[in-house]
């Protein structure tokens, strides 16, 4: 008898255990359980310690109200120029009625994953391989527009569709790959002719500019030696007009350069200039006494003494005036610098001065035969 009250009493303490294992029900945070009662929808249980009646309330479904992410396999897609692509998605979605996610349809992620395909074939399929690979963004805006207008109904948010990868087929690969190089070769062959002509063209400008500088410096150079000739020349010729020579001296100079003219193999012909003979005239006058005596009285005896004497001394001072003036002319030189240092004849500045020449040499080079007398 003490047994079969001590079987009942353990059945009974079992059976409160179990009630209260199934009245007592504890929710985690972010999810909710959908609780049935008799097979009919009872209530929604939050997070936290709940309570349903044992053997009556059941629960159908556990969902989880956190935002989820699917990722779908590759999917093949045909675009507008008959090419077959692969196109990769993911999915961004939450929960957000666990009841019409439960009640109103009965797997929804294979109903998304499949109205992604379908949308996604239909957007791929207006579209040409060049503008698909280079329209993600407006792919994704009309796959995520379609998705949730439709997942709205059935109590699913659809957060994001991202297009993973569109791989074309490994032909199609290869002709991008060989366009896409020669578009880069082409670019730069240009690249390389652009800068081969920029650098012409700065050589050439850099040449232009050394040449007109070149031209330049030349002409200042052409002109500051022209103005320092012409100054040397006014200089000297100052110097000369301000000595003031005689006709005598300018004759002497005359007769110094004379052989220098003459001087060298090229000079086959040349001319007496007419000034020549005006200023003899003055030396002839020195010299007229002499030649009066001679032609003018052949039967009266001359004193050949006394004509020496004369003609010695005019030969003296014509010496003497010349070397005054050689002497002028060489100071004056000597204040230019140097610019014409071989002025030697009155208004000549590109003849050699003469050395001084003694009265016994012009006498001797410029007086008539005596034993002719």
């Amino acid at each position: 008898m003490e047994l079969v009250i001590a079987v009942v009493f353990g059945a009974i303490a079992l059976i409160t255990v179990i009630t209260l294992i199934r009245a007592v029900r504890i929710v985690p945070q972010q999810r909710m359980d959908v609780v049935e009662r008799l097979g009919r929808y009872k209530k929604t249980l939050g997070p936290g310690l709940n309570l349903l009646v044992p053997f009556i309330d059941a629960v159908r479904t556990k969902v989880d109200m956190r935002e989820q992410v699917v990722s779908f396999p590759p999917q093949p897609v045909i675009t507008s120029d008959n090419l077959v692509v692969s196109i990769d998605t993911v999915l961004y979605f939450k929960v957000v009625d666990p009841v019409r996610a439960t009640y109103e349809i009965s797997n929804f992620l294979q109903a998304i994953e499949q109205l992604t395909v379908t949308t996604l074939r239909n957007v791929i399929g207006s579209l040409d391989l060049e503008r698909a690979l280079t329209s993600r963004e407006e792919i994704n805006r009309h796959l995520s527009g379609v998705l949730d207008e439709t997942t709205g109904r059935w109590g699913i948010k659809v957060t994001r569709v991202e297009i993973k990868a569109i791989e074309p087929p490994p032909s199609i690969r290869d002709s991008m790959e060989k366009q896409m190089r020669a578009e880069r070769d082409r670019r730069a062959a240009i690249l390389n002719a652009e800068g081969h002509k920029q650098s012409q063209i700065l050589s050439a400008e850099g040449e232009k500019q050394a040449a007109v500088l070149r031209a330049d410096g030349d002409r200042q150079a052409r002109v500051l030696q022209a103005e320092g000739q012409a100054k040397a020349i006014r200089t000297v010729f100052d110097a000369i007009h301000q000595a003031n020579p005689s006709q005598k001296v300018l004759a002497y100079q005359y007769l110094q350069a004379l052989p220098q003219i003459a001087n060298g193999q090229a000079n086959k012909v040349w001319i007496v200039p007419a000034e020549l003979t005006k200023a003899l005239e003055g030396l002839g006058g020195a010299l007229g006494g002499l030649g009066a005596m001679v032609g003018d009285a052949p039967s009266k005896e001359v004193d050949s003494g006394a004509v020496e004497r004369e003609a010695a001394a005019a030969a003296e001072a014509a010496a003497a005036e010349a070397q005054r003036v050689n002497d002028e002319v060489r100071a004056a030189e000597a204040q230019v610098g140097g610019g014409s240092q071989q002025a030697g004849v009155a208004g000549q500045p590109g003849l050699p001065a003469a050395p001084p020449v003694t009265a016994a040499d012009f006498l001797k080079n410029s007086t008539p035969d005596r034993e002719q007398g």
